[in-house]
């Protein structure tokens, strides 16, 4: 009796390789994806790919125009400013301050906020009642005006924009984690895991988390750009990065003074800034676009 051959040809792509899959379909994700990667080696790499110290000051190229006016020179790519330093330098170092550090205050926001947002998103009566309110109050305050009032409080400085923000930061967190294990408790397949013995904790850790892990995802996407915008925006102020730092938003506030005279010193740090955040807001709108079919 011949053999029969049986071939398996059903493919079972894996939840990642389809959010991957509509994520490339993208090419405004895509592209927006490559430029925070482009961005993450600078932030990692800027001391070293910078030509100049961030300070260094030249007194013989003060105000040079970048190198693509005919008064500009190769040797200083984007100008210089009213102190003879490297625009290019600075800005390379100023991924650090404004990009790295916004980075670094989402992961730490991040993490208190999944912890508040998860112990009282499995709460039931007054107590989630009485923090959602306190939350909705919270959340009615913008978060760079947030900011500016710890930032006022605590006295002008990067370490102090650090605590500013990232205690905006929280709330935000915190109400998005709140809300969707709230509302992942409602599920049909969390009673289910309830009736076969599951406790809080396995419910929450193996039912619910794999659900609510796309909105966590969202919700750091929006919570970088927005500190992107509040850290500049405090430098502009005078309550971040003190001069000569060159955090991006405090090299515009410094470079208004030349506004008319050397319009670079504002423009480049400005054009750096809506760079930044475009693309992470490009990365954003990607993964909500293909998170949806997950979350639907």
């Amino acid at each position: 009796m011949p053999r029969i051959k049986i071939y398996h040809e059903d493919h079972i792509e894996s939840p990642m390789w389809r959010l991957w899959n509509s994520f490339s379909a993208n090419p405004f994700a895509v592209i927006g994806l490559w430029a925070v990667i482009f961005l993450l080696v600078l932030t990692i790499f800027a001391p070293l790919i910078a030509p100049y110290s961030a300070e260094a000051q030249d007194q013989q190229v003060l105000l040079l125009p970048p190198s693509w006016d005919p008064a500009g020179s190769v040797e200083h790519f984007l100008g210089t400013d009213d102190l003879g330093r490297d625009i290019f330098s600075r800005i390379l170092h100023g991924v650090q301050l404004t990009f790295g550090m916004s980075l670094l205050i989402v992961a730490v926001s991040l993490f208190f906020g999944f912890i508040i947002g998860s112990l009282s998103g499995m709460m039931r009566g007054i107590k989630s009642s009485v923090l959602s309110h306190l939350l909705d109050a919270l959340l009615s305050i913008p978060s760079l005006l947030m900011a500016i009032l710890v930032v006022a409080v605590m006295g002008p400085g990067l370490n102090n924009v650090f605590w500013g923000v990232g205690i905006a930061m929280v709330p935000q967190f915190v109400r998005a984690i709140h809300q969707a294990v709230h509302e992942e408790l409602q599920k049909e397949y969390v009673t289910a895991a309830k009736l076969d013995g599951a406790n809080s904790f396995q419910i929450f850790l193996y039912v619910i988390m794999p659900n609510v892990w796309d909105v966590v995802i969202i919700q750091v996407t929006m919570a970088i750009s927005a500190a992107i915008l509040d850290i500049a925006a405090l430098g502009f102020l005078n309550l971040g990065a003190q001069a000569p730092s060159p955090e991006w938003g405090a090299m515009v506030a410094q470079g208004l003074d030349n506004l008319l005279l050397a319009p670079w010193t504002v423009t480049i740090p400005g054009v750096a800034i809506l760079f930044t955040v475009l693309s992470v807001n490009l990365v954003g709108d990607g993964l909500r676009s293909a998170l949806a079919p997950i979350r639907n």
